[in-house]
């Protein structure tokens, strides 16, 4: 079954940097283009980027342009988020989405990342 395990998630100071992790198991992961979305306190997930399967094309969400970077390894089966100059405003539970061909939805369990001085 399709199965999506972030990591590397933790408490850093604002300014700071962070790498998450997302592996993939379960299904052909280089047929397909991945995402990454956060949730805060509050709030409805967003978006954060997405990349598609070959990691030629990514898309960012405009409060993370120039400080996140997307990317995956297809050999690996993994898709990575680079977090850097992070906000407070950054801080959120972080997902990794999966849409398969049919349209089902998958998400991971997500992983807490928080940002304070």
């Amino acid at each position: 079954q399709v199965q999506l395990v972030e990591s590397g998630g933790g408490f850093v100071q604002p300014g700071g940097s962070l790498g998450l992790s997302c592996a993939a198991s379960g299904f052909p992961f280089s047929r397909y283009a991945m995402s990454w979305y956060r949730q805060a306190p509050g709030k409805e997930r967003e978006l954060v980027a997405d990349i598609t399967n070959t990691g030629g094309s990514t898309n960012y969400a405009d409060s993370v342009k120039g400080r996140f970077t997307i990317s995956r390894d297809n050999a690996k089966k993994t898709v990575y988020l680079q977090m850097n100059s992070l906000k407070p405003e950054d801080t959120a539970v972080y997902y990794c989405k999966l849409v398969v061909s049919t349209g089902f939805v998958y998400w991971g369990k997500g992983t807490l990342v928080t940002v304070s001085s």
